[in-house]
């Protein structure tokens, strides 16, 4: 008896999620959008992307909407030119805000092009060059070099203190190069 109480107060709770998610949208943009964002970080794109276009769908300029739709497109429908369209419409319209070539960076590293997201990286940190998440993301897409002393460990300090020579002379040299 209990159980099949449970049952029927799930499947009324499931059928109320589905008809809130495939009703017209009469819904608040700023509440799809916040939900939209909150499913994206927990590992829904699908679901997220029908908060999200709800959100666009109601103010089709807000580049918050477009910068983070394009995210969910690119993780979700791996339309990738589509998604770029998004966040690069986005990062036009507000050029002050990190999170939207995070965005854009991690759209281009999902679609395979990891040259244009470490490039969309540098630039970004050019701009806002305190921003730890930036410097997170750029670390992640990098590829790490092998070790100069292959024979010793990567934590090795020789190993860290050459690497860390290695990396400023190769700046330095790129810098020269411009």
């Amino acid at each position: 008896m209990v159980t099949d109480w449970t049952c029927f107060l799930q499947l009324r709770r499931g059928i109320r999620m589905v008809e809130k998610l495939l009703s017209p949208s009469k819904s608040d943009p700023i509440a799809d959008f916040k939900e939209g964002v909150a499913l994206l970080k927990n590992g829904y794109p699908q679901r997220a992307l029908l908060r999200l276009r709800s959100a666009f769908e109601c103010e089709k300029r807000n580049p918050y909407y477009l910068s983070f739709l394009g995210l969910s497109v690119a993780r979700a429908e791996r339309k990738w030119d589509q998604a770029l369209e998004f966040c690069e419409i986005a990062v036009q319209l507000k050029r002050q805000e990190a999170q939207f070539r995070l965005n854009l960076a991690e759209v281009y590293q999902l679609a395979g092009r990891r040259v244009q997201a470490i490039d969309t990286l540098d630039a970004a940190l050019e701009l806002f060059s305190n921003d730890e998440r930036l410097k997170r993301a750029r670390s992640r897409v990098e590829k790490r070099r092998s070790p100069v002393l292959s024979f010793l460990d990567r934590d090795h300090l020789l190993n860290r203190q050459l690497g860390k020579l290695r990396h400023r002379a190769l700046k330095r040299v790129a810098n020269e190069n411009r």
